[in-house]
């Protein structure tokens, strides 16, 4: 039996729907889907309505300034994946068999899958982001991507690195692909041991707060409070969680995986291939960009994949 399930799912690939978190973003990002849906326009109007100010001006016409601060870039991002899914559902995208996000991504999941209130989302990941800035001092922590070093590799220098600070794996993307956080001097140093130890590129990463590490323990007991009082559905489809890379269908979970992530790493190599365990051979990133669809390609290079990130892209899909 177990024989003639892998040769079916072989013939008829199960499918994963995939939700970024905070990647590439500009300016614009949704006005098109907007111009051409009423459904999305809907959408980024309850998020201004949750938020009480104007989200969709600030994606459509703001500055690139404001949209990069986390605060902004939570909600934006979510906004933006939700009114994707939510057109591409109406214009014929069939259910997926699975849901997951990296990060942020997360939260879209959960809404695509019914478990969490769009509009209670909006809010709290938008809480999340000012958690997550006031959380470390600017310039306290820091981030770096790791290429070309397998998980051990990185967890080792991280312990070399860190001699009393904070150093550990945040992203765990693909296989050589590692991002690591934690106090700014002990990726500094983290960054010079994996040249030593034959990394083929150690970058240091402009971003705002060193995400997904210790140093992340302040925002995650003040996040824990929202979600508690949030009341979460049961999901409609499995959403896989970023903090233990398992399927979930149990809503009574979610609030506490929702908050061990903040400051746990995000395990979306284990994800991917955990997706693939169970027979998902398509995956379909919604969202802001492309970057999901080339981190799948690199842990799976037999799925299939595509991305929908616009009316375009959408089209597409669904021709």
């Amino acid at each position: 039996m177990a024989e003639q399930n892998s040769e079916y799912l072989e013939r008829h690939p199960r499918t994963a729907y995939l939700f970024p978190g905070q990647g590439s973003q500009a300016v614009g990002m949704g006005k098109d889907l907007s111009e051409n849906f009423a459904l999305a326009r809907a959408v980024f109007e309850e998020a201004d309505d949750a938020l009480g100010f104007s989200l969709s001006k600030m994606c459509f016409e703001g500055d690139e300034s404001d949209l990069q601060l986390t605060a902004n870039t939570q909600p934006a991002i979510l906004t933006v994946s939700t009114a994707l899914y939510r057109v591409a559902r109406a214009e014929g995208l069939p259910t997926p068999d699975f849901a997951a996000g990296h990060s942020l991504g997360e939260y879209s999941a959960l809404v695509a899958a019914e478990s969490l209130d769009f509009a209670e989302a909006v809010r709290t990941v938008r809480n999340r982001g000012s958690y997550m800035q006031d959380a470390v001092p600017v310039g306290v922590g820091g981030m770096a991507a790791i290429m070309g070093l397998d998980l051990d590799g990185v967890v080792e220098l991280c312990a070399e690195a860190a001699n009393g600070q904070v150093c550990s794996p945040a992203n765990i993307n693909s296989p050589s692909q590692i991002v690591i956080a934690g106090n700014t001097e002990a990726v500094d140093r983290a960054c010079e041991i994996a040249k030593a130890k034959g990394a083929k590129r150690a970058i240091k990463l402009n971003v705002s707060a060193p995400f997904h590490c210790d140093l992340m323990r302040p925002a995650q007991e003040r996040l824990k409070d929202d979600l508690g009082r949030i009341g979460y559905a049961a999901l409609a489809f499995p959403v896989v969680h970023n903090i233990d890379a398992e399927p979930n269908t149990d809503a009574g979970v979610v609030a506490a995986k929702l908050e061990g992530q903040v400051s746990s790493s995000v395990k979306w190599l284990q994800t991917i291939r955990r997706l693939s365990q169970e027979g998902v051979g398509k995956f379909v990133e919604i969202g802001p960009g492309k970057v999901l669809t080339g981190l799948v390609r690199q842990i799976e290079k037999d799925a299939t994949y595509s991305n929908i990130e616009n009316t375009q892209s959408l089209r597409e899909n669904l021709s």
